[in-house]
C-alpha cells in the first residue's frame, strides 16, 4: 500500500467506516427538527462522535497515560491531559464571565460539575483509580475500545451498572456521615476569575515543565498524505488533548458538561428502582451537578445520545484506522473486567462523576473537588498497578 492509496484489503473496513460516518450524520441532521430539544439531541450526538473520534485516534485513555508515565517514564500522555485541562480552563472561564459576571456571590454557575470536598471523595477517587487498573481502563476508554472490537469491555459496562447500584444503597449514610455539610470550594468564587485562572494555569505549567523533564525526542516517521496523517499513526495525545479541551468548552456552552456515567448511572438507578433495591429518598442527590441519574421514562436522553456517538464514531475510527480487532477475550479477562467495572461504577456515583465528569469538567470549571478526584485517583491507579502481577493483571 503505498502511502496515498489503500490497499483492496483495506477498501471494505473504510467503505464500512464511510458507511457509519454517513448514517451517524444523517441521525444528527434528523434529530435538528428545529425544536430546543431536537438542538440538544443533535448536538449531543455529534460532541459524542467527534469525543470518540478523539479518544480512539489519540489513545486518549486516562489509565494508559498514566501507567506509560509510572512504569515506563513516557510522559506523553500526561502532558496531553494537561493540555486537555489548560485549552478548557481558558475557555471556561470565558463562558462563566458571560453566564456569571461576578462570581463572589455565592452562586454557582449552571451545570457545572463543582462537587463537595470531603473523605468520600477521595475514597471513591481512590476506589475509582483500581477500578481502572483491574479493568485496565477507565469508562470512556472502555467505551471507544469497544469499538475497537474488545469486547470483554462490556463486562466492565456490565460491572460498572452493578457498581452504579451498589453504589446508590451506600449513597445515604455516606451522605449523611460527611457529605451533606461538606464544603463546595469554586476557585472563581474565592479568587475571581482572573486568580483562578492564573492559579490552575500556573499549577498545570509547573506539572507540564516536570513532566518535560521525562520527554524524549520522537524517531517516528513523518505521515506522507492526508489520509495516513488522519488514520496512520496515533495522533500524539497533546493534539487530541487541545481538541477534546476546545470540544469541552463547547459542549458546555451548548448543552450540558462532557460526561459518560450520567446515562450508565440512570440505567443502573432505573433497573435498581423497578427491582425496588433503592431507597424511597436518595438524600440530597439530584441537587448534585455531575453524574445526574434519573429513572428513565423516556428512551433518549442527552448524554445516551453521547455515549452511543462516542462508541459508533469510534468504531468508525477503528475501521478506517485499521484498528478494528475483534476479540472476545478470555474468561479472566471478562471477570477482572466485571470486578473492575463494579469499582469503576461505584467510584463514579460517590464522586459524582469518572475522569470525565469529574477530573476534566471538573478542573476546567476550577472546582477543587476536580482537582482532589485526580490526585485520589492517581493514588488509586498506582496502588492498582502494584497489584496487578499479584492478581495475574500484567
Amino acid at each position: 500500500m503505498t502511502a496515498n492509496t489503500l490497499s483492496p484489503r483495506a477498501t471494505l473496513p473504510s467503505a464500512c467506516a464511510g458507511l457509519l460516518t454517513v448514517a451517524l450524520l444523517a441521525v444528527i441532521w434528523q434529530l435538528s427538527d428545529g425544536s430546543n430539544q431536537g438542538r440538544a439531541f443533535s448536538y449531543s450526538l455529534a460532541s459524542g462522535a467527534l469525543f470518540g473520534l478523539l479518544l480512539q485516534r489519540s489513545r486518549f485513555c486516562f489509565f494508559c497515560i498514566t501507567r506509560d508515565f509510572v512504569e515506563r517514564r513516557v510522559p506523553d500522555g500526561l502532558l496531553g491531559l494537561l493540555a486537555a485541562l489548560a485549552v478548557g480552563t481558558i475557555g471556561y472561564h470565558a463562558v462563566f464571565g458571560a453566564f456569571l459576571p461576578d462570581p463572589s456571590g455565592g452562586r454557582l454557575p449552571p451545570d457545572a460539575h463543582i462537587g463537595p470536598l470531603s473523605w468520600v471523595l477521595a475514597l471513591a477517587a481512590t476506589v475509582f483509580g483500581l477500578g481502572m487498573a483491574i479493568s485496565g481502563s477507565c469508562i470512556s476508554a472502555h467505551l471507544y475500545r469497544l469499538g475497537e472490537g474488545h469486547f470483554a469491555s462490556l463486562a466492565t459496562l456490565a460491572g460498572a451498572l452493578l457498581g452504579f447500584a451498589l453504589g446508590f444503597l451506600s449513597w445515604n449514610p455516606l451522605y449523611l456521615a460527611a457529605l451533606q455539610e461538606a464544603p463546595v470550594l469554586w476557585l472563581p468564587g474565592t479568587f475571581g476569575y482572573g486568580g483562578s485562572l492564573l492559579l490552575q494555569l500556573i499549577l498545570l505549567g509547573a506539572l507540564a515543565a516536570w513532566l518535560l523533564r521525562y520527554r524524549q525526542a520522537g524517531t517516528a516517521a513523518e505521515p506522507k498524505g492526508l489520509w495516513p496523517l488522519l488514520f496512520g499513526a496515533r495522533w500524539p495525545t497533546w493534539v487530541g488533548g487541545v481538541l477534546i479541551g476546545g470540544l469541552a468548552v463547547l459542549a458546555y456552552f451548548r448543552v450540558a458538561p462532557l460526561g459518560v456515567t450520567a446515562e450508565l448511572g440512570s440505567l443502573a438507578r432505573t433497573s435498581a428502582d423497578s427491582l425496588g433495591w433503592l431507597p424511597e429518598r436518595l438524600e440530597g442527590l439530584d441537587g448534585f451537578s455531575g453524574c445526574a441519574t434519573v429513572v428513565k421514562e423516556t428512551l433518549l436522553s442527552n448524554n445516551g445520545l453521547f455515549v452511543i456517538g462516542l462508541v459508533i464514531a469510534a468504531w468508525a475510527s477503528a475501521l478506517a484506522a485499521g484498528d478494528f480487532r475483534p476479540s472476545g477475550g478470555a474468561p479472566c479477562d471478562w471477570l477482572r473486567g466485571l470486578l473492575g467495572g463494579v469499582l469503576l461504577g461505584w467510584g463514579s456515583l460517590l464522586a459524582l462523576g469518572c475522569t470525565v465528569g469529574t477530573l476534566l469538567s471538573g478542573v476546567m470549571a476550577g472546582a477543587a473537588s476536580g482537582w482532589v478526584f485526580g490526585l485520589f485517583c492517581l493514588v488509586g491507579t498506582v496502588l492498582g498497578l502494584k497489584l496487578r502481577p499479584l492478581l495475574r493483571l500484567g
